[in-house]
């Protein structure tokens, strides 16, 4: 295959790659340093013997990912456990409108949904790649126990684990429609500065997560008048929200009068109430956030 040939053949499977990385690393800038790093390395070893050229590219962008992922481990517990906070991943944000269209039915899915990636960050890195490749991808494991260095038994164990730990920590939702009827409802009640109607809104159980960053004040609250009362605090700034896709279920996102996404809002909605509230408002993170 000439360099010409591969270049437009990437660019074909760059969105797919991307996808790959993203959930792997649960933030949009590696996943793009990943895909671009892939490139380097798929460009200069050539592509004499690949038969699959999808999936030579996928396992490609799988080990540069892994890489970045134990890289980077290290650096992220010390720097949120000297804040005391939670890290939650890049959301990917786009309008609720395009949960009506065809071409975009499969983000409907939870394959993208923060819960499961929050869980999947505390995996280790040879879990999360196995698990996702395997289950999200339907990567063989004769393809990811190279990428993970180990035998085909051991990774099948490795996304056995993984898939475990996500099933025990990320309790199915609502169908879409009913998630968005919710958060729908939610946004009304806190741009009327209803408490009342926030609190009829909520699970007992429900749990709260904001991100401002490393060095920023973060939280992590739980129970219908903890998280009520964080709610309160943000009335004033509910008129400059809007219902949006939150990596792809129905949120929210805060936008100021010159556009820039100052907070974005993930629920979980389960019984047609909210169990939990993931809050970005890290403002490098969202920096390039845009609704277009």
């Amino acid at each position: 295959m000439s360099a010409e040939t591969l270049a437009e053949s990437f660019e074909t499977y760059r969105p797919h790659l991307r996808s790959v990385a993203y959930r792997v690393l649960g933030s949009s800038a590696d996943a793009e340093d990943a895909v671009q790093d892939a490139w380097v390395r798929a460009h200069s070893a050539g592509t004499t013997g690949v038969e699959n050229l999808g999936g030579w590219l996928t396992t490609i962008v799988a080990r540069v990912s892994l890489n970045l992922l134990r890289s980077r481990s290290t650096r992220r517990e010390a720097a949120w456990e000297s804040v005391g906070g939670a890290h939650l991943p890049d959301l990917l944000v786009s309008p609720v409108e395009d949960l009506d269209d065809p071409e975009r039915r499969a983000v409907e899915s939870d394959e993208l949904g923060v819960a499961l990636l929050v869980v999947l960050d505390a995996l280790t890195p040879a879990e999360r790649v196995a698990f996702v490749l395997h289950d999200q991808f339907s990567v063989p494991f004769e393809e990811i126990a190279p990428v993970v260095d180990r035998s085909v038994a051991a990774t099948r164990q490795l996304a056995s684990r993984a898939r475990r730990k996500v099933r025990d920590a990320v309790p199915p939702q609502d169908d879409v429609a009913r998630r968005r009827e919710v958060v729908t409802a939610w946004l009304a009640a806190s741009q009327a500065g209803d408490f009342d109607g926030l609190v009829a809104l909520l699970d007992p159980e429900v749990t709260l997560r904001v991100d401002y960053g490393p060095g920023g004040l973060t939280r992590m609250l739980r129970g219908v008048s903890a998280v009520a009362e964080q709610a309160r605090l943000h009335f004033g700034t509910a008129r400059s929200s809007r219902l949006a896709l939150v990596n792809g279920s129905p949120g929210l996102v805060s936008v100021l009068d010159d556009g820039t996404v100052f907070s974005v809002l993930a629920f979980t909605v389960r019984d047609g109430r909210v169990a939990g509230i993931d809050i970005l408002s890290d403002r490098s993170r969202l920096a390039g956030v845009r609704l277009r």
